[in-house]
């Protein structure tokens, strides 16, 4: 059996990582860290949450999908005591991205590292169509 997929690769790091790849109606992402466009790492997770769902918007829009294509979500964080005491002002910053109370899976990891010791957050998502 043959599998078809649409790759998209894009960034700093293009020749070692791809962004996300469409495989029939299923979408995955590639985590997406808190880091801007221009490359700057916010100081505070809620900044890098928002950092990190624009990044995600990105990438889905080259596959011509949206948020509402989002059916799980996985956060990968460095800081769980960090993370918890601002689960409000994140979940602020994650349904302002989706534009509504996202309705996703959802898991939280810590991990004791991300690709920059500045990063605090990257987050992988599956999406449909």
């Amino acid at each position: 059996m043959s599998i078809e997929k649409k790759l998209f690769r894009a960034g700093p790091y293009a020749d070692f990582f791809s962004q996300g790849v469409r495989v029939g109606d299923s979408l995955y992402l590639a985590g997406q860290v808190g880091m801007t466009e221009a490359g700057e790492i916010p100081s505070d997770l809620p900044s890098q949450v928002e950092a990190a769902y624009k990044n995600i918007a990105a990438v889905l829009f080259e596959f011509g999908a949206t948020m509402d294509n989002i059916v799980d979500e996985t956060f990968f964080v460095t800081d769980m005591k960090d993370c918890m005491r601002q689960v409000p002002a994140i979940f602020e910053t994650r349904e302002a991205a989706y534009g509504k109370k996202p309705e996703v899976a959802q898991t939280l990891i810590g991990v004791s590292a991300l690709v920059d010791p500045g990063l605090k957050v990257e987050i992988k998502i599956i999406a449909k169509f």
